[in-house]
């Protein structure tokens, strides 16, 4: 069989993605802060974007920001499109004449920094409120005290520092004590009294090289006689204690079980991280996207645009496309920029329009759940909402993902409201989120001394016709922190 290479012509009919189109659904998958991001990087790409103020928001602009976009001639220009003025009607910004601007500038840094510049400032106290506060560092507090103290010499002074650079952030010690001496110079059993010494530091229990060794050091101001019982109980029964297994340590200590509970109550107020208060992110607050707000027998469904720039085109860029000497290359990089700020505008627009309908579909099927709580939740999938409002499935994942939602049982992620169904007595069954609220309602109002296992808790639930396996109920009980019922049970 010969080959031979020829042309031939078809029709056919695809689907091609636009980098429009890209841009409006990289949009609905942003999260409130990421969209505030992408828009402020715009504004610094795109000389055709400004934000606008809105005491000076038109009318006009706002149709503009948020309706359709403007009606491109072949030449890119909209000349029915009224124009604001930006300096003198040829587009040229002007300034006034005699303007002393060395003294401006000095007057407007000296005011934005606090400090220095001219003398009307110097009287005024700084702005504490737009200052950042610093936060501790566990090795600045370390040699705080390191330089305080007077019980080292020069050279112990930099072995310590060395010392304290290989505390991590839980303040433990994870050096190595031989390579120290080594490289200090000084004997292993010297290196050894400088880090006993610098456990004496605070906090209590910083730079131990185990749990261990960290509750011993917290346990030397006690007394000698329990001070001793307790170092015994940290040495040898640290694992039983945590499996509450106290027959074996009375039995082994020789204690009555009042005393057991004494030490093991010491115990527990210890510290196991003593970095914990220097150490940590910096929480991270949610600012909900939407707001759900019951009036009357309603629910209102409000968007948040609070520290959303509100965008429009520049009137200056705008007006400079009807210059006639301007260079062909120009008007076409006006041109580009201006269809994509049009299309920048209007996707953010059809973003929060989609968010809005999503939002309304989830409120109408989820009512139940608003008046009633986390029991009336009513199983629901992505399917549910694309049908409602006449959208792709993937659609409505895009909006849901790393959105919230402020409503009068609290702050949620969409996505909390899209659950699976659990089989059970009644007609539409009962989500998983309604399963988690039954399991910790029951372990709250367990008998301490006698905990709910998890066969009891599926043998209860199946009793109330909730056909559920063990082993999901231990998951679910993993996802709610709760501890086994052995680690559960209190027996003093």
């Amino acid at each position: 069989m010969a080959l031979e290479i020829k042309q031939s012509l078809r029709l056919s009919q695809q689907l091609v993605i636009t980098p429009q189109l890209q841009q409006a659904i990289k949009l609905l998958q942003l999260s409130r802060l990421e969209l505030q991001n992408m828009i402020q990087n715009e504004l610094l790409e795109n000389p055709m974007l400004e934000e606008t103020a809105e005491e000076e928001t038109t009318k006009e602009e706002e149709e503009v920001s948020v309706t359709e976009p403007m009606a491109l001639t072949p030449e890119g220009t909209d000349k029915d499109q009224k124009t604001a003025e930006v300096g003198n009607k040829d587009g040229e910004m002007k300034e006034p004449t005699n303007f002393d601007w060395e003294n401006y500038l000095g007057s407007f840094n000296s005011h934005e920094a606090g400090v220095g510049g001219s003398n009307d400032f110097n009287d005024e106290p700084p702005i504490y409120e737009n200052m950042a506060s610093g936060t501790a560092n566990l090795q600045d507090h370390l040699i705080w005290q390191l330089h305080m103290s007077e019980d080292f010499a020069e050279k112990e002074l930099d072995v310590v520092e060395e010392m304290i650079s290989h505390i991590n952030d839980e303040g433990y010690f994870q050096g190595n004590l031989e390579e120290i001496s080594t490289l200090s110079q000084l004997s292993l059993s010297h290196v050894e009294e400088l880090l006993v010494s610098l456990q004496e530091f605070d906090p209590p229990g910083v730079g131990a090289r185990n749990l261990k060794e960290c509750l011993k050091i917290q346990v030397r101001p006690f007394e000698e006689k329990d001070r001793k019982l307790l170092e015994l109980l940290i040495e040898n029964h640290l694992e039983d204690l945590e499996r509450k297994n106290y027959s074996v340590i009375i039995r082994d200590l020789k204690i009555s079980l009042e005393r057991l509970r004494e030490l093991s109550h010491i115990i527990s107020t210890l510290e196991p991280k003593p970095g914990r208060p220097f150490g940590g992110e910096r929480p991270q607050y949610i600012s909900p996207d939407v707001f759900v707000e019951k009036i009357g027998n309603d629910y209102i469904i409000l968007l948040n645009d609070d520290g959303m720039p509100k965008l429009q085109v520049s009137n200056f860029y705008r007006n400079a496309l009807f210059q006639k000497e301007m260079p062909n290359q120009t008007k076409e990089y006006i041109q580009d920029k201006l269809r994509s700020a049009l299309w920048l505008i209007k996707s953010i627009h059809q973003r929060q329009r989609t968010l809005y309908k999503v939002t309304s579909s989830i409120v109408k099927f989820q009512r139940e759940f608003l008046e009633k709580g986390v029991s009336s939740l009513k199983p629901m999938v992505l399917k549910d909402i694309a049908e409602d409002i006449g959208m792709h499935e993937s659609t409505i994942s895009r909006v849901t993902t790393n959105k919230y939602v402020q409503t009068p049982r609290g702050l949620f992620e969409l996505k909390f409201f899209f659950n699976s169904k659990v089989p059970s007595g009644t007609e539409d069954g009962l989500t998983s989120e309604a399963v988690k609220d039954q399991i910790r309602r029951m372990v709250s109002s367990e008998d301490r001394k006698k905990p709910l296992s998890d066969q009891l808790i599926t043998d209860t639930l199946q009793r109330e016709n909730i056909q559920i396996a063990r082993r999901t109920v231990a998951k679910y009980r993993e996802m709610l922190g709760i501890l086994p019922a052995s680690r559960r049970k209190q027996v003093f």
